[in-house]
């Protein structure tokens, strides 16, 4: 299976995106490895291919907009890879407006288990495609920021981003 890669330099470093050729499947941040083994748990046998195909590309031109404080909500394709639950915790991400927080216990809530606060964090700790599915306006029950793959430094930045005052 052949996997698509390309780079994008954004204010909060180097983000590398992956795509299935039809959808985005994983964005990292600088300084994280190929995850072969997050790809072969997907896909048999990746190849990775350095090429701007059109997805990625497309997500590019997202990003762009967004770190421009022009785009509020991305119009992707995107294949969420993971589990069960872990999916449905990413698709409650996505519900969560631009600008606007909500607390871990909040999303276990609006899942239907009120007490599986850690369980989310957990889940979007393996979030493969941040800043697109925000698990960065997730913060803990007192406002708290906690936890991040990127680092809270980028999780503030994003944060503060769709506030209006990086």
């Amino acid at each position: 299976m052949k996997i698509y890669y390309d780079y994008f330099d954004s204010p909060v470093g180097k983000l590398t995106i992956f795509s299935s050729g039809e959808y985005i499947v994983k964005i990292s941040f600088e300084g994280e490895d190929f995850d072969e083994g997050f790809f072969g748990k997907y896909f048999r046998s990746p190849s990775f291919i350095n090429k701007d195909d059109g997805v990625i590309k497309r997500a590019k031109e997202e990003l762009y907009l967004y770190f421009k404080k022009s785009l509020k909500k991305f119009d992707l394709p995107l294949l969420l890879l993971g589990t069960e639950f872990q999916k449905k915790v990413w698709e409650e991400l996505l519900k969560i407006p631009y600008g606007e927080l909500r607390s871990y216990k909040d999303i276990a809530e609006n899942i239907g288990i009120p007490e599986g606060a850690r369980a989310v964090g957990q889940a979007n700790n393996k979030n493969p495609i941040p800043i697109v599915v925000p698990c960065h306006r997730v913060i803990g029950k007192r406002g708290e920021l906690v936890g991040y793959g990127g680092g809270l430094n980028i999780k503030k930045y994003l944060i503060e981003l769709e506030k209006g005052n990086p």
